[in-house]
């Protein structure tokens, strides 16, 4: 049937929008209209499993606004967003409010990596802790030696940003709020809030070398270096009759460091540079702030035994063995209460409440805020320990939503975007 663009947007847009029943059960979250500058709220029928409704930002006034229109709403799910809070106590007054459990998981992993921040320079400094023999066959736990020009930028990347990082803790104890100084020096808000939390520079983390070809030649080049062979062309030669297809340069750089003398072909001007082998190697390397608190909020039984010694070592610092106590302990209980791991819905919250109550008093800042937010919000983090229902349909509509502004080249105005999603549902 020929015919028109325009023909079609202007039929699309005379088409009667189906009218839909208030929800009993109402989902609301946010979705991006334009990414990073222009949001809006989503609003689904948890029991029937469609959209209601788009609305074009997340204040609270728009929110309540919509629900005063539409009474009858008893129960209305949401993320750990204050605005929409607000708006369900004004446009619902009467509805229960629920927290997401997965915002909860979310939102305590955000307080350990803040925490993490303050203090990775103060744990990078505990000894660390050795896993067992069996997790450590055959896999390389360093990446090859880096060549002087790439030592030289390192630094000199490094200088720029302690630099930055000293203006920033500057502006701050000036009393600087930390957008302004995220506008006056071109950063990132997140950057200048990691900076300005920070007691000390945070280093970057020891990147985790990837799979390398050399991988399944490291037992055989270790034994062979363990009796005494420091000749990287007889291991090339060795290897390569085992299957290897690799230069004989990957197997010089993975013997660099381990020389116990210089090789032969070393130029004498550089020798009196070779590393001493009686010096310990520095061991303060560890994983940056955002992966140890990933770490943190996993099931123990989840973790390797790598990971499961990294969080070892964290533990020998007495705050920090109280800060991941306490957050193990409120992702278990979160986690007990989720309906898809076939738990099911317990009336008391004895244990949340006790949980509370050392959170409050733990003595570390960073937990006893993240617990009096919890406290505030206290009604809708109970429900969600006690009720089956989340927020998780509503990030699945979102995901449809997604689909249909992508088949437009994200150009569609809100109006039409609105009118595909409710025609749709």
């Amino acid at each position: 049937m020929p015919t028109s663009p325009d023909t079609l947007l202007r039929l699309m847009h005379r088409a009667p929008l189906p009218a839909l029943p208030t929800p009993r059960v109402l989902g609301v979250d946010d979705w991006a209209l334009r990414k990073g500058r222009t949001y809006g709220s989503i609003l689904v029928d948890l029991e029937a499993h469609r959209v209601v409704d788009l609305l074009p930002d997340r204040s609270a006034p728009t929110v309540a606004a919509w629900l005063r229109h539409h009474p009858g709403v008893e129960l209305i799910t949401r993320d750990r967003s204050t605005e929409y809070a607000r708006a369900a106590a004004l446009g619902a007054p009467g509805a229960q409010q629920v927290a997401d459990r997965w915002h909860l998981l979310l939102n305590v992993r955000q307080m350990v990596e803040r925490w993490l921040t303050g203090t990775h320079a103060r744990l990078r400094a505990l000894p660390e802790v050795v896993p067992g023999a069996e997790s450590s066959s055959g896999r390389r736990h360093a990446s090859f030696p880096r060549t002087r020009s790439e030592e030289r930028a390192g630094e000199e990347s490094r200088a720029r940003r302690v630099a930055t990082y000293e203006e920033v803790r500057r502006l701050h104890r000036a009393g600087e709020p930390l957008l302004r100084i995220s506008r006056t020096l071109r950063l990132a808000r997140a950057t200048v809030r990691k900076y300005a939390r920070a007691d000390a520079f945070p280093e970057r983390a020891v990147r985790v070398p990837g799979p390398s070809i050399l991988d399944p030649f490291l037992e055989h080049l270790e034994r062979r270096h363990s009796a005494g062979c420091e000749n990287a062309l007889v291991l090339w030669r060795e290897i390569r009759a085992r299957g290897f297809g690799g230069t004989s340069r990957q197997v010089h750089r993975w013997l660099q460091t381990r020389r116990t003398a210089p090789a032969g072909s070393t130029p004498l001007t550089r020798r009196g540079n070779a590393p001493n082998p009686s010096t310990p190697r520095p061991t303060g390397s560890l994983p940056s702030p955002k992966q140890l608190a990933w770490l943190c909020v996993q099931p123990q039984s989840a973790l390797l035994p790598t990971e499961a010694a990294t969080l070892a070592r964290l533990e020998q610092d007495a705050e920090a063995a109280r800060v991941l106590a306490l957050t193990r302990r409120f992702c278990e209980l979160v986690r007990e209460r989720g309906v898809t791991h076939g738990a099911k819905p317990i009336s008391s919250c004895a244990t949340f409440e006790q949980w509370l109550a050392e959170a409050r008093t733990c003595g570390v800042r960073t937990v006893e805020t993240f617990a009096q937010g919890l406290e505030q919000d206290g009604d809708a983090v109970r429900a969600a320990l006690t009720t089956s229902w989340s927020n998780a349909q509503a990030e699945g509509q979102i995901t449809k939503l997604k689909f249909l502004k992508r088949q437009m080249y994200g150009r569609a105005s809100f109006n039409l975007l609105r009118r595909r999603v409710l025609l749709a549902a």
